[in-house]
């Protein structure tokens, strides 16, 4: 990045990145790093990013699971400020479910790295994998929800701008599924 010391917004599964490009361009003081899984839509969004002369966003080909610790080992401490984990793959069948983005060691190197109270932000429309990324989560103890007054979803995007298929679902008036996370002080076990 131009300027390596403004906060990081990582974005795990950018897919078009129009998001993130949407946020880079709202939020000159931030950078914004999109990590996506499919090369043509990273290939597609840097070009986007580079038409913009966005110096502050990032997209890279990457699959997380396996990159991920060693790029954010890199970073300098509380650089990391936000993470958020849209609409990933359901992956319905019960063979495939390990190929979820969100596992138990993606969580734990975000809870590593990311500054105290750091926002990790996920939604999704599926019921039951945002249930699952919630009981990951949860078990880990190295974040807290937001409390919503007795809610228990965020009514909208905490960042007002929108991806892609959230914008499908709520034009379709189904039900998204969103949960707004805090990194608390627990330390850091490996």
């Amino acid at each position: 990045f131009k300027n390596s010391h403004y906060p990081i917004h990582l974005d795990i599964g950018s897919a078009k990145g129009e998001f993130l490009i949407e946020l880079a361009s709202k939020f000159p003081n931030w950078n914004f790093l999109g990590l996506e899984i499919r090369e043509p839509l990273v290939i597609t969004s840097e070009r986007k990013r580079k038409k913009l002369e966005l110096q502050n966003l990032r997209f890279l080909y990457c699959n997380v699971n396996i990159s991920l610790e060693a790029w954010l080992s890199d970073l300098d401490n509380d650089q990391l400020k936000r993470v958020s984990i849209q609409f990933p793959d359901p992956w319905f069948k019960r063979k495939h479910i390990k190929r979820r983005v969100l596992k138990e060691t993606l969580l734990n190197s975000i809870a590593k790295h990311i500054s105290n109270e750091g926002e990790l932000f996920i939604q999704s429309d599926i019921f039951k994998l945002i249930e699952s990324m919630i009981n990951i989560i949860d078990k880990s103890s190295y974040f807290d929800k937001q409390n919503l007054n007795g809610l228990k979803w965020l009514n909208k995007n905490p960042y007002e701008v929108y991806t892609d298929r959230e914008l499908y679902v709520l034009k379709k008036n189904l039900p998204v599924y969103r949960v707004m996370y805090l990194r608390n002080s627990k330390f850091f076990i490996d």
